[in-house]
């Protein structure tokens, strides 16, 4: 190939993988700005948040929760769940972790990412934030959170980041690796458990690597576990589209709710994948940061729920 003709080549390559920020309407919420690179596509709601309410292939399904009902609403007077990706704060405790985020955020295109941050809260003197980048080509998304404290105080937390999933499908936590008796002595995780979790549950399935819990519209009983792992990740199989979110987890660290740094929590409505980052103490002006990283995977699919199918799926996606 001449050097004329590879330019161009190239050219179009870099034309093609792109990444664009735009302003759009979603549901009513005018001030959404929908982040895509042809492949995949974001929309992020700024009318209240800091909000990610939509993960998809470009023309495809919404793999996130959307909650009809208050679609395209803000200023309310209670905490909305809506759907979709959040930042919170642990332990969870009212009403520290359910500070209002009903109102406009503000929001910042710089370069290749989306930056929104809320103002203030009342109820905390926390400011959230997100940092938002997309791959230029794939289906890979980081986002970057930010906790700062502006309460005046030192805060005992951690940050917590929450993604519901559309119902229907089934949500998947890895243990750490396995080893035999002689290879580890020590423990290596716990498996968190609440005062509503019944391991009797059919939506529960626990494998030697693998913790399943599936998301049944007809079942109204709450579930909710969680566990330790090193490479933390937690995916979601709904249909033949497979979302993963990945976050790294330090095992000299103390971690919310007797070590978790990862949980899944089902009801009627939601699958919730739910990352942590470790307990800090927050001084004052101080930022706590906490990195999570998406991809998302058509024509999966899972054959049975056993360590071999999975490993089969999961671990070349996880390397």
């Amino acid at each position: 190939m001449g050097k004329a003709l590879l330019a161009f080549s190239l050219s179009l390559a870099v034309a093609a993988a792109a990444v664009r920020i735009e302003k759009t309407d979603y549901h009513g919420w005018k001030n959404t700005y929908r982040i895509t690179n042809g492949t995949v596509e974001l929309m992020v709601v700024t009318d209240v948040g800091p909000r990610i309410l939509s993960y998809r292939f470009s023309g495809g399904r919404n793999i996130f929760k959307e909650s009809e009902n208050q679609l395209g609403k803000s200023g309310e007077r209670t905490w909305q769940g809506r759907g979709g990706h959040r930042l919170w704060v642990a332990p969870e405790k009212v009403p520290d972790t359910y500070a209002l985020d009903n109102a406009p955020v503000e929001a910042e295109v710089r370069g290749d990412a989306l930056i929104v941050t809320e103002a203030v809260e009342k109820e905390t003197g926390m400011r959230k934030r997100m940092v938002i980048r997309m791959a230029l080509s794939g289906t890979g998304v980081t986002i970057e959170h930010e906790i700062t404290n502006q309460s005046g105080k030192p805060r005992l937390m951690a940050p917590w980041a929450l993604t519901q999933m559309a119902p229907g499908g089934v949500g998947i936590l890895g243990f750490p690796a396995r080893r035999s008796h002689r290879e580890s002595l020590a423990p290596t995780n716990p498996l968190t458990m609440w005062g509503y979790t019944d391991f009797t549950d059919p939506r529960w399935k626990i494998l030697k690597k693998y913790l399943i819990l599936r998301q049944d519209p007809k079942v109204p009983l709450a579930q909710k576990a969680g566990v330790f792992n090193p490479a933390t990740f937690a995916a979601y199989l709904l249909g033949t589209d497979l979302f993963i979110k990945r976050t790294q987890a330090d095992p000299s660290k103390t971690y919310p709710d007797f070590g978790c740094s990862v949980e899944a929590y089902a009801d009627a409505g939601i699958e919730e994948l739910e990352t942590m980052g470790p307990i800090v103490t927050l001084d004052p002006d101080a930022t706590v940061e906490h990195t999570e990283t998406w991809s998302l995977h058509p024509g999966v699919s899972i054959s049975e729920w056993t360590d071999e199918a999975l490993d089969r799926v999961l671990v070349p996606l996880l390397q």
